[in-house]
């Protein structure tokens, strides 16, 4: 620590972390992310990519809403791991939304952490800490469009007008099989009544 910050007892800011979201250079319609899923739906969340993968993360939630990544850090900051604190924002507003993670580069001190951090005051709420669900797998996406739809035309031309017909939900009954209607029960080609 240096003069200047111990005036003002402040500690000195900390140093940039490394992001490891590398960019893929083979192909520009690919990008590396986080690909997630809950409650019956599928989304990406590159600000994963921000986490190591290879560190333990604890969730902390029932934060106060004037706690900041620095004084959920400060928080953590007796356990000499201690790499990252997170406190989740609403993206509109930025008010906090009540929780936030803190990331651990030894086992020990994320298991110490957890049992002895779990019911005590950080600023004016009791917290609740345990382990984060949620894995950091990074895997390679295609980029969509200015519409926000993939570009996978070719594909869905290639498959549906191989000459057998059918319906597709989008774009209505295809060509070569007759209509058929979606629901539709049929056996061999006959519709079954009942």
């Amino acid at each position: 620590m240096s003069r200047d910050d111990a005036k003002d007892g402040r500690p000195a800011p900390a140093a940039e972390v490394p992001r490891y979201d590398t960019p893929v250079t083979a192909n520009p319609d690919k990008k590396k992310t986080v690909v997630r899923e809950g409650g019956g739906k599928k989304w990406t969340d590159d600000s994963l990519l921000e986490w190591d993968p290879s560190h333990l993360r604890l969730f902390v939630g029932n934060l106060a809403g004037e706690t900041t990544d620095e004084s959920l850090l400060k928080a953590f900051s007796r356990w000499k791991s201690v790499q990252k604190a997170r406190v989740i924002r609403d993206k509109r507003t930025t008010k906090s939304k009540g929780y936030g993670f803190v990331s651990f580069s030894d086992a020990d001190d994320f298991f110490q952490a957890a049992k002895e951090m779990n019911g005590k005051y950080i600023q004016s709420h009791p917290v609740v800490v345990k382990k984060a669900n949620t894995e950091i797998k990074a895997s390679v996406v295609r980029e969509k469009d200015k519409h926000g739809k993939r570009n996978n035309f070719k594909d869905k031309k290639n498959k549906s007008n191989n000459g057998s017909g059918g319906y597709e939900p989008n774009l209505g009954p295809m060509a070569g099989g007759g209509v058929t209607k979606p629901g539709q029960r049929t056996k061999n080609g006959l519709k079954l009544l009942g």
